[in-house]
Order: structure tokens, then sequence, then C-alpha cells
């Protein structure tokens, strides 16, 4: 059916006129908060019977309205990815704090977050405030890696220390991350490790120049003779130099190893 007049009402719903037959018909979905700022009157135990019951199964469920008048509700709800309750797993054993924000209601969100194993849930958030939220978790000390694939987390990966974009999402969101996930959410474990081998190598690295300089650049210089040793020839001390720079390199290239895809084994 054709579709006139279509707003989309961020946090809230979208509404249009849909023309059906020889009138169209002013249509409304979203949620509870929608319908009543549009004046439509709900069932009084709607948000506590169906409404309620959809959530606890982890659908957000969603208010129809036509003409003026309350006509039914739907159930939405995104399966989980069945590689979720893993990953989760995976990351408290590392020692990470996991937490689920959304803009679903409360219940709904609570029910998703219990199926995937996260114990901490943020829920009803709008899309300015993921951004919030995650920069008072950033005033308060926090490293934080956000996870979004939708043009309502563009605001919290941009925000975030690190945004990390679905490889299945819209492009707002992979334009407004860090990096992009090609490879779903394996690729959450497979970047924090790269991550950590990365930092490491670099002090590794920055460790034994140091220590080869402190070495052999006195020597080069001819302290040695001072007490009778050896000196260092000028080619020696160039074969040297170029040694240290070579080591540099031999030690970044571990970093191979260190990139393959993580398995998300159980």
């Amino acid at each position: 059916m054709p579709v006139d007049d279509f707003k989309a009402v961020s946090g809230r719903g979208v509404q249009g006129l849909v023309t059906d037959g020889p009138l169209p018909h002013r249509v409304l979905l979203g949620n509870a908060a929608m319908l009543r700022e549009g004046g439509i009157e709900l069932p009084p135990d709607l948000e506590n019977g169906l409404s309620a019951s959809l959530a606890d199964e982890g659908q957000t469920p969603l208010l129809l309205a036509v003409d003026g008048r309350f006509a039914g509700v739907l159930g939405l709800a995104d399966p989980l990815r069945e590689e979720s309750p893993r990953l989760v797993r995976a990351l408290k054993a590392r020692g990470i704090r996991v937490v689920l924000l959304s803009g679903d209601n409360a219940r709904t969100a609570r029910a998703v977050a219990a199926r995937a194993g996260i114990d901490e849930v943020i829920a009803d958030v709008l899309p300015d405030g993921k951004d919030a939220v995650i920069a008072d978790m950033r005033a308060k000390g926090m490293r934080v890696g956000m996870v979004g694939d939708g043009i309502n987390d563009a605001p919290a990966l941009a925000r975030a220390d690190v945004g990390m974009a679905m490889g299945s999402g819209i492009d707002v969101a992979m334009e407004a991350g860090d990096m992009v996930l090609l490879r779903g959410l394996p690729g959450v474990l497979t970047a924090l490790d790269l991550s950590r081998a990365t930092l490491a190598n670099i002090r590794l690295s920055l460790f034994w120049a140091f220590a080869y300089n402190v070495l052999l650049v006195p020597i080069a210089a001819g302290v040695l003779l001072l007490f009778g040793g050896p000196g260092m020839s000028p080619m020696l001390g160039g074969a040297a130099m170029a040694m240290s720079s070579v080591s540099v390199v031999l030690n970044a290239l571990r970093l191979r190893r260190a990139g393959t895809e993580h398995p998300l084994a159980a």
C-alpha cells in the first residue's frame, strides 16, 4: 500500500497516511508514549497484559492505531545471534564488564539479556541517551567499547573509546565506528586479542631498542678505550644499528599470528 506524509519519530515509532480504498487512513505504529502523545486511548490492561507477555518473551511490543483508534499489538524481535552467549562468557572471562544498552523497554531488554548471559541492562534509552550513557562512563574513568549496527547506535559508536560497527549494519554506523566487524561478533574477541598483542609488542620493541642503544652507543663512542678495552669500528657500529632495526621489524611480524579469527569455542 502507498504511504504518504511518512514520519519517523526517534525513539517513538512511525506514522503516515496509508491509502486503502477511496480514503487514506492515519496510521501510527510505535510505543505507548507515541500513541498517548497522539491522543490515542489505550486499553487499561494492555501494558500489564499482552504487551508485558510479549516483552517477557524478548519481543518489542509495537502498538498500532488507525484513524485515532487503538487497533492492535505487534510483537517484533530480532533473533539472538547464536554466538552471543559464548561471546559474553568469553568477555567476562577476560574481566570485561558487559552492559546491554537498548532503546527497547526494560522488560524486553532484560529478557534478551538473560538469554545472552548479560547481567547489567540499561533500557528505554533514546539515541542521544546512548551517547550520554557512554559519555558518563568515560567521565568515570572507564574505557568503553561499543558494538552496534543501527542508526540509533551511531552517536554512541562515535563517543566510545572504540566503536565497533557490525559489517551487516547500515552505512551510518560503519562510518561512525572506529572499526568494522566484517565477520560478526567473533571479531570483538579478535580485535581485543590483537590490540593487546600489539601493545605488548610495542612495549617489547621499545624495551629492546632502548636497551640496545644504552649498551652499544657508549661502546661505539669509545668508553671501553678509557679502560683499556677494545673499540668499535664504524662499520660494526652501522651493522649493529641495522640489526636493531631488523629486530624491531621481526618482533612486529609476530603479530601475524595474533590476527586470526577467534573461534568462540564454548
